[in-house]
């Protein structure tokens, strides 16, 4: 039995959505929130879950240094810091481009370094290749005495999804008789993990444009957590909320931002919860998610990336209303 770190109190809260179900036109009690953005450490979101297994599996292998990859504004590479600085260990985050191209200062960034993370800027545009030049860290690390290890982009292994199977049963026994849990499909392994508890006919994964062939990347993942085979063809992917490109805003996405918090109060980001979010109101509107349904939304956090994202901001900051003068 792999070793697992205590990074956050569970289960995170479940939470009717009234307002935004009628405004979808679900029926009343039939809209629920599950708040992974409320996991606490970091500013909380849905990585934590997965960092306590993959975190913990370092800690057990002498490790003092944690290596990542993201973008700049990456969630993952923000609690990957704090997970660091809650256990005494250094950590290292691989960003693509260069200082100047990032939206520096601001959103993730700044927490970054509040909690003490290096950064290693690798002039690197190409998503695909931040796992070799992470590896190439993780040697120099080794060559100074230090004892590194590599985590995956997005924290998505089959042994960081054990996290999600976990909150997949948090889900199920916090309210029985789900028919959709949507979430968005990142690096991947949210939405194995779910499949892991929940089976691929109950999770609905809303691609976010990370990863190419999102639900082939799912479907391995998922193979491993549950040991057996689990095919593409088999998982409900919805692929139509990319829009221009991953961290390009979709105009479906900023209605969903402007929908969920104007009914609810709840603050999703432009890139992944609110492309989920986007997905979900989609699959009202064509059918796949009928009124009579009883539909989780995973809240997978997010909310200092929205602070990074310049269109959203600049957007808000322009639709502020009024108050009219007399």
């Amino acid at each position: 039995m792999s070793a697992k770190a205590s990074l956050s109190t569970w289960p995170t809260p479940m939470e009717p959505m009234p307002r935004l179900a009628a405004a979808l036109g679900l029926n009343g009690g039939e809209l629920w929130v599950k708040r992974d953005d409320l996991t606490g450490l970091g500013g909380g979101g849905n990585k934590v879950r997965k960092l306590e297994w993959t975190v913990g599996h370092a800690l057990a292998a002498g490790a003092d240094t944690l290596v990542t990859t993201g973008a700049a504004q990456s969630n993952h590479a923000r609690l990957t810091a704090a997970a660091g600085a809650r256990l005494g260990m250094n950590v290292v985050l691989v960003f693509p481009g260069t200082p100047d191209s990032a939206a520096a200062g601001s959103g993730n960034l700044v927490l970054d370094s509040l909690f003490g993370a290096s950064v290693h800027w690798s002039g690197e545009t190409d998503p695909s290749a931040m796992g070799a030049v992470a590896e190439d860290v993780c040697e120099q690390l080794r060559r100074s005495g230090a004892r590194p290890y590599a985590i995956p982009f997005g924290g998505s292994s089959p042994l960081g999804a054990r996290g999600y199977v976990e909150g997949g049963d948090e889900i199920r026994s916090q309210l029985p008789a789900v028919d959709h849990v949507v979430v968005a499909l990142g690096s991947g392994g949210t939405m194995a993990g779910l499949i892991g508890a929940l089976g691929e006919e109950r999770v609905l994964g809303v691609d976010c444009g990370a990863v190419a062939e999102p639900a082939e990347v799912v479907a391995a993942l998922a193979t491993e957590v549950t040991g057996r085979s689990v095919t593409a063809s088999s998982l409900r992917v919805r692929l139509d909320q990319v829009g221009p490109g991953y961290g390009v805003l979709h105009e479906p996405v900023m209605e969903a931002l402007n929908a969920t918090a104007r009914a609810e109060g709840i603050v999703l980001d432009p890139i992944y919860s609110g492309r989920a979010m986007a997905g979900l109101m989609a699959a009202v509107r064509d059918g796949e998610i009928r009124p009579d349904q009883r539909t989780v939304f995973l809240h997978t956090g997010g909310l200092p990336g929205l602070f990074g994202h310049t269109q959203t901001v600049r957007r808000s900051v322009a639709a502020l209303g009024s108050f009219p003068s007399s």
